[in-house]
């Protein structure tokens, strides 16, 4: 499977048209339909279904471009590698983090970096620990940030000199918002809006509220925290997370209010071990020791 035509399969799914991804690549479309019949004889698998004005892909289809994106992606980020000047500190930076007013550190590092070597670009990408984990993994990104156990066989890590509080954030007009703190037992009855990680990773954080997560009632799961507390917004439920995440403004619907006994967690800067990082990650590695 050659790496041009990875890019020609992508672009007739991009454009959902072989003449449209034709004309793209500045191609006849008959050498790109003949290229990307040759591709799926070469896999054995049916990637189109070709309608009268528009393709889509099949299932296989969608795997692959799930795949060719992340091949297409790494290899752009190879090539910036290897290119790059010993001499200059230029390029990209690629960070894969959750949600945490804790990544202030982060920008911190990125614009001290910024002010000295101003062709330096950042690339966040935001999700659980479980998608940071795999973009290392993959090599897609530079550095991760994670909550929870770190496998010190596969990355070197910082621990930050803080802990995000966990707590709960509902409308102001709940019956619980007129508590100071919320105790577990408080929320035994109330539905709930968690972390789909939550689920995962066996239900790291709920269990230190209760034993029983059978007795909890849980009205959604999120990915990102921002869709969680416009369900919270709508009175969908209670959303457990960390302190921080949202401006809570005298014009927000929103409060915040701590669990007790204290639940906290403490971030990890991570990176693959043995990792051979471009001059200009490593300086921003500095700028990142030296905020911690």
């Amino acid at each position: 499977m050659e790496f041009r035509v990875l890019q020609y399969f992508l672009a007739a799914a991009r454009e959902e048209s072989i003449s449209g991804a034709a004309e793209y690549l500045h191609l006849s479309q008959p050498t790109l339909s003949r290229q990307l019949k040759d591709l799926e004889e070469e896999l054995g698998k049916q990637l189109f279904i070709r309608g009268n004005r528009k393709i889509t892909l099949t299932d296989e289809g969608m795997l692959l471009r799930k795949r060719a994106e992340e091949i297409v992606d790494l290899m752009k980020k190879a090539e910036e590698e290897v290119s790059s000047s010993d001499e200059t500190i230029a390029g990209n930076i690629y960070i894969g983090a959750g949600e945490s007013a804790g990544n202030r550190i982060l920008a911190k590092a990125a614009f001290e970096l910024k002010q000295n070597y101003p062709d330096v670009r950042f690339h966040i990408s935001s999700g659980n620990s479980v998608f940071v984990m795999e973009q290392l993994d993959k090599g897609l990104i530079d550095f991760g940030v994670i909550y929870g156990e770190v496998d010190h066989l596969k990355y070197e890590c910082i621990k930050a000199p803080f802990k995000d509080t966990y707590g709960v954030f509902m409308r102001k007009d709940s019956p619980l918002a007129q508590k100071d703190f919320i105790t577990p037992e408080d929320l035994m009855d109330q539905p709930l809006i968690v972390s789909a990680q939550e689920e995962r990773d066996n239900w790291q954080i709920l269990s230190k509220i209760t034993s029983d997560i059978s007795r909890l009632k849980i009205a959604a799961t999120y990915t990102l925290f921002f869709n969680a507390s416009l369900l919270a917004e709508e009175g969908l439920g209670y959303a457990i997370s960390f302190d921080g995440l949202i401006n809570l403004n005298e014009d927000s619907n929103l409060c915040f209010r701590p669990i007790r006994p204290l639940l906290e967690t403490t971030p990890h800067i991570i990176w693959k071990r043995y990792q051979i990082h471009t001059k200009t990650a490593r300086k921003f590695l500095e700028k990142l020791l030296e905020q911690l």
